[in-house]
């Protein structure tokens, strides 16, 4: 992945997460939950994206 398109990628979750903040109204600890998981989220991505973490796929929940 060209590094342009995954800043414009960051840029374009870091603005939808700032909207979502900003003009929806929710409680404050629904809005932390959902900032946890987005970063989380990210992260992982990121993590997936450089090759620092095996493929997601393989990860098995449950039995």
């Amino acid at each position: 992945m060209p590094l342009l398109q995954l800043v414009i990628v960051l840029v374009v979750v870091g603005v939808v997460l700032w909207v979502i903040n900003s003009y929806i109204p929710m409680q404050s600890t629904i809005k932390k939950i959902l900032n946890a998981v987005v970063i989380i989220a990210v992260i992982i991505w990121l993590l997936n994206v450089f090759g620092l973490m095996g493929d997601i796929s393989s990860i098995r929940i449950g039995k």
